[in-house]
């Protein structure tokens, strides 16, 4: 049986052969950044969660958490900051790493932090019955463990003394602990290279093959460190401790290091390191000359500072040889020779298929192994796929004329988002890239339903269906489709993808559901890892392990799951949050009733669009402005931030996409704890607010929408919004423009600016509202940054996000403002709003009024919610699924 390491936040992290090098953030270090330090001492935490939050943005897998100052109470900070992490959703969701030196602070980490953390870290220092107290309470407490190459003689400084001590910490802890060999991370040492001092020579190569050897020899452990040490020598000389710390980073991988505390702006991309400095810095690393470090220091002194610049060498390479042009024009994504190449290359093989097998698909698997290595980025990846169709496309009348012309492929995918959904960005991205690597792809398209997606994946003969979906009743109907392919004894696996879905959902609901393999895929570079393993000829393994891994997280989640408490409605409406409402100030709004906006200026839309959404939606993690100058990411955010702009300019110049709105401003109360009554026009319309049930300490509310407006019974008349924004009109017919041009890039990209443009309307129209409309915060004055934080008075809630998310909701907006009516957006039959590029939600002008999750809830509110819907218990429990406990 496999054993993998898995760790968790609110959301798991497992650590398998096929993952990518995992990286722990270590901004969250009072001993490593002096900006959290002073935070800390400043007592600023709320400040010190943003750090917390960029590193997450930023990629960071892992969070390091260490509070070891001497003026600090490092177990006071340490049990306040993770406290404060765990109601931070967007920051809790990763592993947290409980960092420091003296073991009351760690303990008390472990007594409060959320999901399954790792202890950095323990070690024989202290002799081995301190280690192996230690050890026991850490598997008690259910967390892995960093293991320092250290004993009661010191730090491991050579090759033998790490496999000396690693290999006794190992036995120590698995033969006599009974601690799990996968929970043990082993930390050898990295230590500074190119000192002067003779003894350091080897300290970069010692931990490279100290590492091989724990890999081979320890099973399941795992290699972790801090990589910057490396580099201390070269404090001030950036571009050489970028080189320094990619070029450790590549060779400590390719020996096994599985994670490690790293800097992602103190990272050069390794294929671009220049040749002359890359080949400095190995020859420290690797011990290949007795003079490296003199010849280091000599040359470090000619980059200090040195910016890139283009020599004008830019077409030199269309000089090379034939594949090599080819190769280089789908590495770089550059189109404007691709025609010409791939016809010199026709006119050289016998028949024009062996262009495409051969000629283009060198070059496509170039692509597939720098994507996959962390080389390339997935907007490179999109682009190469744009020239590599734009060459069949002038290939494939050649290979028609031949009757038997067909292209041999990897595997045949179908890809579909479920019926009811019509969101397709993921799943397009993910089609390109399985795509660019040889697979043929079958799109069927958005909202399919189950028998149309049975019916072509045995039509088609296709060896895996991937399934999409963004809102959460698509999750019901892709447990309803491997239902039905169970039915039929189908043998085809299921790939699941979409911003809803996740590991727990698939190996709860799902995979239960499917006798063949249900596997769950987050990222486009994932699906060509899975879908290449199960696509192999010995795939029995590979399907085993998947299946045997989501039974035991599916045991693992559920045994969860019951730990927790939940009160009955009627307590929990009891502990409600409660407003003083004869001390509230409720402003009657300017305009009652309905308006609507058929013409829009999309161009005042510009100053309100949040950027980094945007660049999520392409797998490149940061926060817009800073992503553009990030080390890793940075040129290349910087590229695709530059052809966003070029096609939104066109966009707004041309007038091709259209934006309408629809919104309304009514009378409204609380009436029956939970529903909020709304008047107008002499009609009465009832929006239907859930309440949290999870049960908490003493003097914390358990929430609903409807605590924020004024009961029917105080006699105080209230006052609630609600709206729907589109900026999608437009968007499909030029989507479907660029795909006919083979051109999947700026198809992808044209429903990506859409989605940032509805977002940026529903913030325009929330801030008209404030400010002239209701009038509440007539005297706002707030910049663009501090809108995308939400720093104003009053929310706007969705159906469907976490404080509502009962779609259903919807039918009682579309029915008040008659939206499909006025403005032309429709809802599907599950609730997902056509054009895709819409949005639609609440106002609520309460300053008290906060953002929540509901969470989960219990039996007696989901009768208590049919009863107030109308609707049976079983329609009920589809639209709530999610949110049921114990289910």
């Amino acid at each position: 049986m496999n054993k993998y390491l898995k760790l968790s936040g609110l959301e798991p992290l497992v650590v398998t052969p096929n993952s990518n090098f995992i990286n722990v953030g270590e901004r969250t270090n009072v001993t490593g950044s002096r900006k959290f330090l002073r935070l800390i001492k400043e007592n600023k935490y709320d400040e010190a969660l943003e750090v917390a939050r960029d590193q997450v943005d930023g990629g960071a897998q892992i969070l390091d958490v260490n509070m070891d100052e001497g003026m600090l109470d490092g177990k006071e900070a340490m049990v306040k900051f993770l406290n404060l992490i765990a109601s931070e959703p967007d920051i809790s969701r990763i592993p947290i790493m409980i960092d420091s030196s003296k073991w009351e602070i760690i303990e008390a980490g472990l007594q409060v932090v959320q999901g399954k953390s790792v202890v950095n870290s323990i070690s024989l220092k202290e002799g081995e019955d301190e280690f192996m107290r230690q050890a026991k309470l850490i598997k008690r407490y259910g967390a892995a463990t960093i293991i320092m190459a250290f004993d009661e003689d010191g730090q491991a400084d050579n090759y033998d003394r790490r496999i000396e001590i690693c290999e006794r910490s190992y036995r120590i802890l698995v033969d006599k602990v009974g601690f799990p060999a996968e929970d043990i991370i082993f930390d050898p040492n990295i230590f500074p290279v190119a000192t002067g001092m003779d003894e350091h020579r080897k300290n970069a190569i010692d931990f490279f093959k100290a590492t091989k050897w724990i890999r081979e020899n320890l099973p399941y452990a795992h290699v972790s460190g801090g990589v910057s040490n490396v580099s201390f020598s070269f404090r001030g000389n950036n571009p050489v401790r970028e080189a320094m710390h990619s070029a450790f980073l590549y060779h400590a991988i390719q020996h096994g290091m599985t994670m490690g505390i790293v800097n992602p702006t103190m990272l050069e991309v390794y294929d671009d390191i220049p040749k002359d400095l890359l080949e400095h810095v190995e020859d420290v690393l690797l011990d290949r000359r007795d003079d490296a470090t003199e010849r280091l220091l000599d040359f470090a002194e000619t980059v200090v500072g040195v910016k890139k610049e283009n020599d004008g060498s830019a077409l030199l390479w269309r000089n090379d040889a034939l594949q090599d042009r080819i190769t280089h024009s789908l590495v770089k994504g550059i189109d404007a020779f691709i025609i010409d190449d791939v016809e010199e290359a026709r006119q050289s093989v016998s028949r024009p298929i062996e262009v495409i097998e051969g000629h283009l698909m060198r070059g496509m698997n170039v692509v597939g192994d720098l994507f996959g290595s962390g080389k390339m980025f997935l907007p490179q990846v999109v682009k190469s796929a744009r020239v590599m169709k734009k060459a069949v496309a002038y290939l494939q009348p050649y290979i028609e004329a031949e009757k038997d012309g067909k292209a041999e492929f990897a595997g045949k995918i179908l890809m579909a988002t479920v019926k009811g959904d019509v969101h397709d960005i993921g799943k397009n991205i993910v089609s390109v890239v399985l795509g660019c690597n040889n697979y043929e792809i079958v799109d069927l398209g958005v909202m399919v339903p189950p028998e149309k997606i049975i019916e072509a994946a045995i039509k088609e003969n296709v060896d895996v269906i991937g399934l999409s979906g963004l809102i959460t009743p698509s999750l019901d109907e892709m447990v309803y489709l491997a239902s039905e392919m169970d039915k039929k004894k189908m043998n085809i696996p299921l790939l699941i993808g979409g911003a809803t879905t996740s590991r727990a959902h698939t190996a709860v609901k799902i995979a239960p559901k499917y006798q063949n393999t249900v596997v769950h895929v987050n990222d486009a570079s994932r699906a060509v890892t899975v879908v290449g393993n199960l696509l192999q000829d010995n795939n029995a393994i590979y399907k085993e392990d998947l299946r045997e891994e989501y039974e035991n997280f599916r045991e693992q989640f559920l045994n969860r799951g019951k730990q927790k408490e939940y009160v009955s409605i009627d307590e929990a409406r009891k502990r409600k949050f409660s407003i003083d409402w004869k001390s509230t100030n409720i402003v009657a709004p300017n305009h009652l009733g309905v308006q609507v906006v058929n013409e829009f200026d999309l161009k005042l839309l510009e100053p309100f669009i949040d950027w980094s959404p945007f660049f999520r939606s392409w797998d490149l993690h940061g926060r817009y402005p800073d992503i553009l100058c990030d080390d890793v990411v940075g040129e290349q955010a910087t590229e695709l931030f530059k052809d966003a702009q070029q096609l939104l300019k066109k966009v707004l110049d041309e007038k091709l996409l259209k934006a309408k709105a629809v919104f309304g401003l009514f009378k409204a109360n609380t009436v029956d704890h939970d529903d909020i009554e709304v008047s107008y026009n002499g009609s009465t319309y009832n929006f239907l607010t859930l309440r949290q049930q999870l049960k908490k300490r003493e003097g914390k509310p358990n929430y609903a929408l409807a605590d924020f407006i004024a009961p029917k019974e105080t006699g105080i008349q209230d006052y609630i919004g609600c709206f729907c924004v589109t900026t999608g009109f437009g968007t499909q017919e030029l989507a479907q423009k660029f795909e006919a041009e083979h051109d999947d890039y700026n198809s992808i990209m044209i429903k990506a600016l859409a989605d940032r443009l509805a977002e940026a309307y529903a913030e325009y129209l929330h801030k008209e509202i404030r400010v002239n409309h209701w009038g509440y915060a007539k005297h706002e004055a707030l910049s663009n940054e501090e809108l995308i934080k939400e720093d104003y008075k009053g929310i706007r809630p969705a159906p469907g996000y976490p404080a509502c998310p009962d779609h259903l909701e919807k039918q009682t907006i579309w029915n008040l403002l008659k939206v499909k009516e006025s403005i032309g957006v429709e809802l599907t039959e599950n609730l997902a709003m056509w054009p895709a590029a819409s949005v639609s939600g609440y106002y609520f002008g309460n300053e008290q009024a906060s953002y929540f999750g509901l969470g989960k809830i219990t039996e007696d509110q989901l009768k208590d919610y049919a009863l107030r819907r109308q609707i049976t218990i079983d329609e009920a429990r589809k639209w709530l699924n999610p949110n049921l406990a114990d289910q």
